[in-house]
């Protein structure tokens, strides 16, 4: 606990934003005042309340360089059940790009523009100066985190910090979607359904498989607004892990057609809708290797 808490209070001082984080290196839950929102939120959050709630609550929202608090009773019980010191990047001024794995450095090395580096226990963070929307999964085993996100502190790191630079913002570029009043035709071919002809490796039923990508179907179609991009990536790869133990083949390439089209069917441009649903099936491809 010592060591936190002189490891945050030394953030502080530099005006880094800090929070304690617990088992699972996530921060700790809200106090009963504000569980499930009841507070309203925080002032800086999203959905800005009223909340001025001394516990560490609310994740991002309760990184704080208020040395008071930071050693306050409330914080300090936190302290010694934390198991590491976590920091909001976006109020440091900051942009960290987590790289998950050897791969997701590898890409951006070729990439990125070289920055401050910090290792992590699977891959790197690189912190860049200047802020932006967090989004996670922007790229097989890379997220973004700087605004309403918070970050593990793992050390100063090596390097000069540098810019912000476009190649980052391009990652997490909002989803051009719009509401589809009526039938829209796709720019695209008529595809393939998926059947057992183009699965001749898969160990599940085709009755499992249309089911679960029915579903599937259904949520990216109910995505009328906005979010249909993340969505096809998250059916996409949740499909795709559920074959992760197949012989092969199992026809995801068909799979990921059909994921495509009902996207491009609620308004998102083609060329992201392929882009979110490779990632989904690369994604999943990796976390199973």
């Amino acid at each position: 606990m010592i060591a936190h808490l002189r490891t945050a209070l030394y953030l502080a001082t530099a005006a880094v934003p800090v929070l304690p984080l617990r088992d699972g290196k996530v921060p700790f839950g809200n106090c009963r005042a504000c569980a499930k929102n009841a507070c309203g939120g925080r002032p800086n959050m999203k959905r800005a309340g009223t909340c001025r709630c001394t516990a560490p609550c609310h994740a991002w929202a309760a990184a704080t360089t208020d040395r008071a608090v930071v050693t306050s009773p409330l914080w300090t019980a936190a302290w010694e059940r934390a198991v590491c010191v976590g920091y909001h990047p976006g109020g440091a001024g900051l942009t960290v790009v987590d790289l998950d794995n050897a791969a997701a450095v590898a890409w951006a090395r070729e990439v990125l523009p070289a920055t401050r580096t910090v290792l992590t226990t699977r891959g790197q963070h690189w912190v860049y100066r200047g802020v932006m929307p967090s989004h996670n999964a922007v790229r097989p085993g890379v997220d973004v985190k700087s605004l309403m996100s918070y970050a593990r502190w793992l050390g100063p790191g090596t390097g000069r910090i540098t810019d912000l630079p476009d190649a980052v913002r391009a990652l997490a570029v909002k989803e051009d979607t719009t509401p589809a009043p009526g039938e829209v035709v796709s720019s695209l071919p008529e595809r393939a359904t998926w059947d057992r002809t183009v699965a001749t490796g898969c160990r599940h039923t085709e009755s499992y498989v249309r089911t679960g990508l029915e579903r599937g179907l259904a949520l990216v179609r109910a995505r009328t607004e906005s979010g249909a991009g993340s969505q096809a990536f998250g059916v996409a790869r949740f499909l795709a892990s559920q074959h992760a133990h197949c012989p092969g083949p199992c026809g995801l390439d068909t799979i990921g057609e059909e994921i495509v089209a009902a996207a491009i069917l609620v308004g998102v441009p083609e060329a992201y809708a392929r882009r979110a649903v490779a990632n989904g099936l690369e994604t999943a491809v990796e976390r199973a290797a």
